[in-house]
């Protein structure tokens, strides 16, 4: 894992949000058993960022934009293969909330991504076309934070290409499994598992982070 937290040190807490919890329009297995290990964590770190699935209706990865398709399509959109998703945290419903018992009021930023109508964003770094950069990149290295600590929903998706770019992007990246939960949609935990592995990227416990 790399020893114990330090100063350039950052802990990245992924879409931990209602809809992504059960009951949520896109709910991720056990999603909400990740909120007290999120809250745990986060009290080791002096640097927290957050990111927050924020659509506007009718967003263009939803299977509802596009007739005769249903949620877990996969459609050509501009920049690419994109799967379609039911409806879900659509800007200013209680769904596209931050879950309320996340408790991390020293969290310096909140990143809102899937904003832009005609694509989506999975990463906390770049949109979907992989073009398109949200900041985060500049705002960690202003702040001379180099190793990145992911958790958060879902594994297999936000999770992974945010620890994806972040390797790309020149930061070490560790993912706390316990810490995450995955959809696992066509093999898609594998998937992840397989890329860390050719990326870099450590996975790790939170045991190993809250005993550091």
């Amino acid at each position: 894992m790399g020893g114990k937290i330090t100063t350039g040190d950052v802990l990245l807490a992924i879409d931990v949000q209602n809809d992504f919890c059960p009951g949520g329009r896109l709910a991720v297995p056990r999603g909400d058993e990740v909120v007290p290990i999120v809250n745990r964590l986060a009290r080791q770190f002096a640097h927290v960022v957050l990111t927050q699935d924020w659509h506007p209706d009718g967003h263009s990865s939803f299977a509802s934009s596009h007739p005769a398709k249903q949620p877990f399509d996969t459609i050509t959109l501009g920049y690419g293969p994109q799967m379609l998703w039911p409806d879900h945290c659509v800007q200013g419903t209680a769904g596209a909330q931050l879950r309320a018992d996340l408790d991390i009021p020293h969290a310096a930023m909140v990143i809102r991504k899937g904003f832009r109508s005609g694509i989506d964003s999975y990463s906390a770094f770049y949109e979907n076309d992989h073009k398109t950069p949200t900041g985060l990149s500049g705002y960690l290295r202003e702040r001379g934070l180099t190793r990145i600590f992911l958790v958060g929903l879902a594994f297999d998706f936000c999770v992974r290409y945010s620890a994806e770019d972040a390797r790309r992007e020149g930061f070490t990246a560790v993912v706390i499994e316990d810490a995450c939960r995955g959809i696992d949609i066509h093999g898609s935990v594998a998937a992840t598992r397989a890329s860390f592995a050719s990326l870099g990227v450590t996975c790790a416990g939170s045991d190993a982070i809250i005993g550091s």
